[in-house]
């Protein structure tokens, strides 16, 4: 197993047991003012698809240099202390503990029949409006959220953190985190947030599908199909999704628990619909909250020791 691999290991620990200390400013923020300021400036007038494009790889390029000179010095200065500075850059970048801590405020509300406020922590974790949901769809934000952010939260930044350490994992954060606040499509940031959602659709194509497998193959199946089966009816429902990653998430998450999600949504009083996946064996209940976080932490490990492993044999097989 690479080194890498060893880090990502102490990260992923880490950030279970501990997460981000509330007193700690994380460096999303510091990242999203930097966003904020440059958008503000220069998103106005013609040319908004080229400047959208060059502010984004230059606030990546600033993310990446600022990175890599912090763990370059620390490596000058000792090894173990290069070791540890990635480890909790790593550590920091990684949303296993804060995506549990949400859903659990959410799970817990429900637990104490207390519809009206787990409506109010449910918004604020999804974009929908969650004034007029019963329990199912309230379940279902959540467990749509948790998953789909299994991916985006958690494996996808370790793919880069495996590669590349601590400055890979910083300059997907700093993708995310572009496509997250320009990357919408509305007449304000359709054109000058472009490039920073292709780009984030791009770093996540691959890890969004080994992530899905992994929950294929590596969490308890309460459905009813084969595993064949239920490769063949991810794949087929994972392209009915609006995005061209999250129903790769979504559309696991189901069959393994033998639920449906996706279905009616509504933004701003607006309603939309979003295709089905999997099939409703079960009705969606609050225990499936607590099995959605479970995949999270059971694929989490795997990703890392499969994808570490790999990345490591190839590096032997180039030698």
């Amino acid at each position: 197993m690479n080194v890498f691999a060893i880090i990502c290991l102490l990260a992923l620990f880490i950030d279970r047991i501990i997460g981000d200390p509330e007193w700690l400013p994380h460096p999303v923020r510091w990242i999203g003012r930097l966003i904020s300021l440059l958008e503000n400036k220069y998103n106005r007038n013609t040319g908004r698809v080229w400047k959208g494009a060059v502010l984004s790889l230059a606030i990546i390029l600033i993310v990446y240099t600022i990175t890599f000179a912090i763990v370059w010095g620390s490596y000058q200065i000792h090894y173990a202390l290069g070791v540890f500075v990635e480890v909790i850059l790593i550590a920091v970048a990684l949303a296993q503990k804060s995506l549990k801590d949400a859903a659990m405020v959410v799970y817990n509300r429900l637990k104490l029949n207390d519809l009206k406020e787990a409506r109010v922590k449910l918004g604020w974790i999804v974009g929908r409006d969650t004034h007029n949901l019963e329990e199912d769809e309230i379940v279902r934000g959540v467990v749509e959220t948790v998953s789909e952010n299994t991916s985006d939260g958690v494996t996808a930044p370790l793919f880069y953190a495996l590669l590349f350490g601590a400055p890979g994992i910083w300059v997907y954060k700093t993708i995310n985190t572009l496509d997250s606040m320009i990357g919408y499509k509305n007449e304000r940031f359709n054109e000058f947030g472009r490039f920073a959602a292709r780009l984030d659709d791009i770093v996540n194509f691959i890890p969004s599908r080994i992530t899905g497998l992994l929950i294929l193959f590596s969490t308890r199946n309460q459905g009813k199909y084969s595993l064949k089966k239920r490769i063949l009816l991810w794949y087929r429902d994972a392209k009915k999704h609006p995005s061209p990653n999250s129903g790769y998430l979504e559309a696991a998450t189901a069959y393994q628990l033998g639920i449906r999600l996706g279905g009616f949504n509504s933004y701003g009083g607006k309603q939309t619909f979003r295709a089905y996946m999997g099939e409703p064996i079960e009705i969606l209940q609050k225990k499936h909250i607590l099995a959605s976080i479970q995949h999270m932490y059971t694929v989490s490990l795997f990703f890392t020791l499969i994808v570490g492993g790999v990345i490591y044999a190839i590096s032997l097989a180039w030698r």
